[in-house]
């Protein structure tokens, strides 16, 4: 009996590993890769293999006869890896217990290659192992070299004392080569300090980069700055996208980081990505460009970070007129004249040297041009020994900086304080200033009248109010210029880049709308009043935003109206084709069951030769609309419908784009020679009837006539 469950145990075994083997078999078919699609659906399942089907493509990698579909698949999944921290390390784990599980030289050599790249420290001791290996020595050593970590180069130091031929002589390579890099950095300033916070680590990250002259070393702290999530980290790897010689790494880090962080975005942002997508390359690349593409079509144009230094010159700042009370009393053209002088008078005080921008000692503060609400700010500065500075925020003192050894002054409380501040705090928690001479990360929120504000990495202001320092009486300003404060010392800043904070205010009706009668359909807050797909039309930041991965389809108004005046905004992306249906009923295509109105980026390349009844502001197939009056893509568009009777109207941005008579029209038959029964409706829903593409819409309003 023993004997028989055996034989059942043993055959149930062989049938699960041969089901494995073939599962296997075909997840990894589409490798080498033609169909991105295909790809994709392959490295989501692989993501979901057990040991055991991991086991089976070592099988397979040990096969001269299948391993090729099966390393095309490793080298993507590998590379796919490495671009989430917590999918890198998941891997490097996999393929330390294929290393020990595979049996031939190309199996091994190709797993060694993948732990060196994925470079994480779980590989460390099973490549350590193998220095001693005459046949794997190398591949161990370079991968090591590789993963560069202190301990990763630890285990080379040690391994060296002991080697033999030739086993010595790899080691020795890899490690001569390392310090022949780079002469003036020490092994360990290539790994951040363990110690060091993030911020901590990028600031030594930037001057690494700054003093490596080797692609390799480059490369390689690109590939550090890569596993620090954040803002912080895409601007020090876009700054590197137009150096040729590590460009294609640069791009990947700055998607890598972009994919994993929604709120990287905003202008900036999307210069950095349309300048990476075209410098991707390798074995993911097909991958990788399609996610990007999608990405930046998807992106969010407002909200986003700009930057406000350009390394080159004064773009977007000016001289400081007087304060903003005082400034406020000025006519415009007093303004104006003011302006005139204070600019000739400052023009040397603040100079761009070596992209840095740098008060030189004398002059008066650096104000941008704009005035700002709420924000979040980045900005890094360096002082000199006695140095004094400081950041006012809408045009207030202050953020304070300061050599803190200036104890005569009170500096030894530490920068980041808000200086000026009588009744709230306006000491810092903590001391966490750098050493004078080197540079230091300012990252400041203010919402309201609160600020908080981060010291390279550290929690020094929590939400403190910021008193009216000009009038103690009054609240901060709602929205006032940024100011570089200038106090007679010498100080720099650079990497200055900010995001407008999203307000949480909703888009009430006009005190002149309520009286003409409209009502609200969308204020920013829900989606209560519509129906339809709202899995697709979801809300965030104040608007409606149609998201096509989620089958986006068509949201519409619980309501039917028949005649009707209808205001709403909407903010296009590249390309992105929607439409306004109405007069129509839930079910059935609007377009011809009842109306639609077109929505759609008719100035994108895709829609060269559309029949003029498909532009925007049209009634699709019926009636055409004129052209030239969408704003820029990105920008917020204003768009009013009038319905009466058989008549439609579309003003778009002022301009009225369609002004005919839908029964008119269609009496000897429609434009594009179709029938249309819904031009006979006289109610219906109102809708957006989407068609595979993000758009954003807000501030809807309606009048029944």
């Amino acid at each position: 009996m023993k004997k028989i469950f055996s034989t059942v145990l043993l055959l149930l075994t062989l049938t699960q590993l041969s089901a494995q083997q073939e599962e296997v078999r075909n997840t990894i078919q589409p490798f080498p890769y033609q169909q991105t699609a295909a790809a994709s659906a392959a490295l989501s399942s692989m993501q979901l293999w057990s040991s055991d089907h991991w086991k089976q493509l070592f099988v397979l990698l040990d096969d001269d006869s299948l391993k090729l579909k099966a390393s095309y698949a490793l080298s993507a999944y590998t590379h796919a890896s490495a671009k989430e921290i917590t999918q890198q390390k998941q891997t490097a784990a996999t393929l330390v217990k294929g290393l020990t599980a595979v049996k031939t030289y190309y199996a091994k050599e190709l797993i060694i290659k993948y732990l060196g790249l994925l470079g994480d420290d779980v590989a460390v001791k099973p490549l350590a192992k193998l220095l001693a290996d005459n046949e794997q020595s190398d591949n161990a050593a370079r991968a090591l070299a590789t993963i560069h970590s202190p301990a990763a180069l630890s285990v080379l130091q040690k391994a060296l004392a002991k080697a033999t031929e030739p086993n010595r002589t790899h080691i020795a390579a890899v490690l001569a080569f390392d310090k022949n890099v780079l002469p003036s950095l020490k092994t360990n300033l290539t790994q951040p300090t363990a110690q060091a916070n993030p911020v901590q680590q990028l600031l030594q990250l930037q001057e690494q980069l700054e003093k490596a002259g080797n692609p390799i070393q480059q490369k390689r702290i690109l590939n550090q700055v890569s596993r620090i999530p954040g803002i912080s980290s895409f601007v020090l790897a876009g700054n590197w996208l137009g150096n040729a010689d590590v460009a294609g790494t640069a791009a990947r880090v700055v998607t890598q980081l972009a994919l994993n962080d929604k709120n990287i975005r905003g202008p900036l942002v999307r210069e950095a990505l349309q300048k990476a997508l075209p410098l991707i390359k390798g074995e993911d690349s097909a991958l990788l460009v399609k996610k990007l593409s999608a990405h930046l079509k998807a992106m969010p144009y407002d909200n986003g970070f700009v930057s406000l230094f350009n390394g080159k010159d004064l773009s977007g700042w000016k001289a400081l007129v007087g304060n903003p009370i005082s400034r406020a009393k000025l006519s415009a053209d007093s303004l104006a004249a003011a302006q005139a002088r204070a600019n000739e008078k400052t023009k040397n005080d603040w100079i761009v040297q070596n992209g840095l921008l740098v008060f030189t000692g004398h002059g008066d503060n650096l104000c941008t041009e704009k005035k700002y609400g709420d924000i979040e700010l980045f900005v890094d500065w360096k002082i000199t020994e006695k140095g004094d500075a400081g950041i006012y925020l809408r045009g207030s003192p202050q953020v304070q900086i300061w050599d803190t050894s200036r104890r005569e002054v009170g500096a030894q409380v530490g920068s980041g304080g808000l200086y000026n501040n009588q009744k709230n705090p306006s000491k810092p928690l903590v001391v966490a200033d750098n050493k004078i001479g080197e540079w230091n990360r300012f990252h400041i929120i203010m919402k309201g009248e609160r600020v908080t504000v981060y010291l390279n990495g550290q929690l020094v202001t929590d939400n403190v109010v910021l008193e009216n320092y000009w009038d103690r009486q009054l609240p901060i300003f709602a929205k006032e210029q940024l100011e570089l404060q200038a106090h007679g010392t010498y100080v720099a800043y650079r990497n200055i880049f900010l995001r407008e904070l999203p307000t949480e205010n909703t888009t009430p009706l006009t005190e002149e709308e309520k009286q003409q009668g409209f009502t609200s359909l969308f204020d920013g807050s829900n989606l209560d009043q519509w129906t339809g797909n709202t899995n697709g039309y979801l809300v965030e930041e104040g608007n409606i935003v149609v998201h096509p991965e989620r089958s986006g389809g068509n949201l519409y108004t619980k309501e039917e109206y028949a005649d009707f005046i209808y205001r709403f905004e909407f903010q296009l992306t590249p390309g992105a084709n929607n439409g306004l249906g109405i007069r129509a009923p839930l079910e059935g295509d609007a377009a011809y069951v009842g109306m639609e109105l077109q929505i759609l980026d008719n100035e994108a390349e895709i829609y060269k030769n559309l029949q003029p009844y498909q532009y925007h502001g049209s009634v699709y197939g019926v009636i055409p609309a004129k052209r030239g009056f969408l704003k820029p893509t990105g920008e917020w568009n204003q768009e009013e419908v009038i319905v009466k009777g058989s008549k439609v109207t579309v003003i778009l941005n002022g301009e009225t784009i369609l002004d005919g008579d839908i029964k008119q029209a269609a009496a000897d038959g429609t434009m594009d020679h179709k029938e249309h029964p819904g031009l006979q409706r006289t109610s219906g829903h109102i809708g957006f009837l989407g068609h595979g593409d993000v758009l954003r819409f807000r501030n809807i309003r309606i009048k029944k006539l």
